[in-house]
């Protein structure tokens, strides 16, 4: 599922990101979404969260399991 619209996103999902580091190369890193951080309903580049593990920031390239629990 596409990680640019804020709706599709919800607390707890498993989600692809790719870390500000990381975005020359498009590594990706998995973990549960603690917080939403956009404010706005869609971003171009992805909405970017905050990671459970790690408190990565990044935004949401993909969805892997939207109904994830951590």
């Amino acid at each position: 599922m596409d990680g640019k619209q804020r709706k599709n996103i919800k607390i707890g999902a498993l989600v692809d990101i790719v870390l500000k580091k990381d975005q020359r190369t498009g590594t990706l890193t998995r973990g549960h979404v603690k917080r939403l951080l956009t404010n706005s309903a869609q971003h171009p580049h992805g909405i970017k969260v905050m990671l459970a593990e790690g408190d990565q920031v990044g935004r949401v390239q993909n969805i892997v399991d939207e109904t994830a629990k951590k």
